[in-house]
C-alpha cells in the first residue's frame, strides 16, 4: 500500500536528480543541457509544491486538523525557494556560472532542511490523518 510518505519521498529525489544534472551541467559550461535540465526541475519542483502539496495535501490535512503551523511554515518555505528559482533562472538566461551556483547552493540548503521537516513530521502526519491520502494524490495528479 502506497503512502504519503513513500510517494512524496521519490518524488523528492526525483527533483534531486534534476537539480544535480542542471548543476553539474552549468558547473561545466554546457548551457544547452543546463538550460533544458534546469526547465525540467523548476517544472517538476512547481508541480511537487503547486499541485500535489498545496493544491491536494495541505488542503486534505487543514480539512482535518485545521490551518496548521506545519503547513503555514511549508508554504512559507515555498515562496522562498520560488523567489529563488526566479534568481537562478535569470543566472541561467546570462549563463552566469558563478551567480547559478551560488544561488543553487543555497536552494540546495533549503530544498534539504525543508524536504527532512516534510519527511519527518508532515508527511507522517498526512498518513495518520488523512488514511486516504495517497489515494487522493495518485488519483488527482
Amino acid at each position: 500500500m502506497s503512502t504519503i510518505l513513500g510517494l512524496m519521498k521519490q518524488n523528492h529525489r526525483e527533483c534531486d536528480e534534476l537539480f544535480s544534472s542542471a548543476e553539474d551541467a552549468a558547473s561545466t559550461g554546457d548551457w544547452v543541457k543546463a538550460k533544458a535540465d534546469w526547465a525540467a526541475f523548476t517544472d517538476e519542483l512547481e508541480q511537487h509544491i503547486t499541485v500535489k502539496e498545496e493544491g491536494i495535501l495541505f488542503p486534505a490535512i487543514e480539512s482535518v486538523n485545521g490551518p496548521m503551523g506545519p503547513t503555514q511554515m511549508m508554504r512559507a518555505e515555498h515562496e522562498q525557494m520560488r523567489a529563488l528559482v526566479l534568481q537562478i533562472d535569470a543566472a541561467v538566461a546570462a549563463q552566469d556560472t558563478q551567480k547559478y551556483l551560488g544561488l543553487s547552493e543555497t536552494l540546495m540548503m533549503l530544498m534539504q532542511q525543508h524536504n527532512m521537516k516534510e519527511e519527518q513530521i508532515l508527511y507522517p502526519m498526512i498518513d495518520q490523518f488523512v488514511p486516504n491520502g495517497a489515494q487522493l494524490l495518485q488519483e488527482t495528479v
